[in-house]
């Protein structure tokens, strides 16, 4: 059964079809082709799965990403990290890194990210003279620290699916995150150094950047208020999202008095639709995860490693290629509902924190949202910046070793990130 899922599954991808629905489909021929299974238990895992509380938090975070990033704030972002370190080589591709960093404190998207900072940073840039290619590649990396800055839409999934805890894996996506900011931050000032990149050679501007850092104060301000609730204890993973979002509410109201009743409307139904397509991928999903559990398909993996593999970095070494190569193919959150049930026993096996595990898989994932063939925001930024994926791809290889090199230290050094 579970060969029969694999390739009828792939079968569907392959033909363009939507991946929920190549789940679905993958679920309904196994169904079909196996008289033990009985169809109406299938369905109820199906909609048991998304009966779930700590769900509730992703509609809001989305929600949040809208309010805040949809009216004056993203150029208020942009404008006090220009006037911060415009100045330096590659400054305005690491003005789009930063942007990155602190909006993943808000929509917990790479997706969204990538869409609302690249085409606001990507004609910036060309305005400047910097490579179209370049600029694709900096902000499709970038988009992929937001799904380790809390609030994380694939550690929701990740927690609820292995049963781990949402606050532990927020805390511990954060020192990763911030890791990639750094590097992909000297990646664009070695880049823009040896190639002469152009930059803003006017002196510092003190009182500009004041202004702009106080205008901008409340973008800045919510990540940290995300970590300190959940640090603390002083909120649910759920209730931080609804407090997010009534906070979003208020500064754009207040603050920037850009909250229109017609911006309010787009952004809930931004929030809805968005918000369904993931609660669709994860009822098909948790009836594929159903039927490969009652195949006993990720225990015989877990089993036939245990029996062939004996050393438990060459373990992990396993697991990570296992996932770079299935994220290059499958959706970020798909791929995380659908290899979790997979890889919790292998990592059980050896040891491994579930927390530990999470933030493994989600880097692993990330990167594949810039690798070819199917990288999502390779596509976004590559279509907005309207260059060929290749010549994104080509600009993305120093990207690419900072990933690998954080990726080697959430894997084999535990106490990198949990504390």
């Amino acid at each position: 059964m579970s060969a029969l899922i694999l390739v009828v599954f792939m079968g569907a991808a392959v033909s363009a079809m939507p991946i929920a629905h190549a789940l679905l489909v993958a679920a309904m021929a196994a169904v079909a082709s196996a008289d033990r299974v009985p169809l109406d238990v299938v369905v109820q895992q199906m909609v048991a799965q998304v009966q779930s509380f700590p769900l509730i938090a992703i509609p809001f975070f989305m929600l949040t990403g809208s309010l805040m990033m949809g009216g004056k704030l993203g150029e208020a972002l942009v404008g006090v990290l220009s006037a911060l370190i415009g100045r330096y080589h590659g400054g305005p591709a690491q003005v789009g890194v930063l942007s990155s960093t602190l909006f993943g404190g808000v929509s917990g998207s790479a997706v969204a990210d990538a869409s609302a900072i690249g085409s606001l940073m990507i004609p910036w840039h060309k305005r400047l003279g910097y490579p179209a290619a370049f600029s694709a590649a900096t902000l499709a990396a970038a988009a992929t620290i937001d799904i380790l800055i809390p609030p994380s839409i694939p550690l929701i999934l990740f927690a609820l699916t292995a049963n781990a805890s949402i606050a532990s894996l927020f805390i511990a996506g954060v020192l990763p995150g911030l890791l990639l900011c750094g590097g992909f931050m000297v990646s664009c000032w070695w880049v823009g150094r040896r190639r002469n990149f152009p930059r803003d050679t006017s002196p510092f501007d003190g009182a500009a950047f004041r202004r702009h850092l106080l205008y901008a104060l409340p973008a800045v301000v919510l990540p940290l208020l995300i970590i300190v609730f959940l640090r603390f204890g002083i909120a649910t993973p759920t209730e931080v999202a609804v407090l997010s979002t009534l906070y979003a509410g208020l500064a754009s109201a207040l603050i920037y008095r850009d909250l229109t009743w017609s911006r309010l409307n787009a952004a809930i139904v931004h929030a809805g639709l968005a918000t369904g397509v993931v609660l669709l991928v994860i009822m098909a999903s948790s009836a594929i995860g159903w039927l490969l559990t009652f195949d006993q398909t990720p225990q015989g993996i877990a089993h036939w490693v245990q029996e062939n593999v004996h050393v438990k970095w060459l373990v992990t070494l396993l697991m990570n290629l296992m996932m770079l190569f299935l994220g290059m193919f499958l959706d970020l959150p798909a791929a995380v509902l659908l290899l979790t049930p997979v890889f919790v026993p292998l990592a059980q096996s050896i040891g491994m924190d579930m927390t530990q595990l999470g933030v493994m898989m989600v880097v692993n994932l990330a990167i594949g949202l810039y690798t070819p063939p199917v990288g999502t925001t390779l596509f976004i930024t590559s279509a907005l910046a309207k260059v060929k994926v290749g010549q994104t791809v080509r600009e993305l290889v120093p990207f690419y070793l900072v990933a690998f090199a954080v990726l080697g230290l959430v894997s084999y050094v535990p106490a990198f990130i949990l504390q």
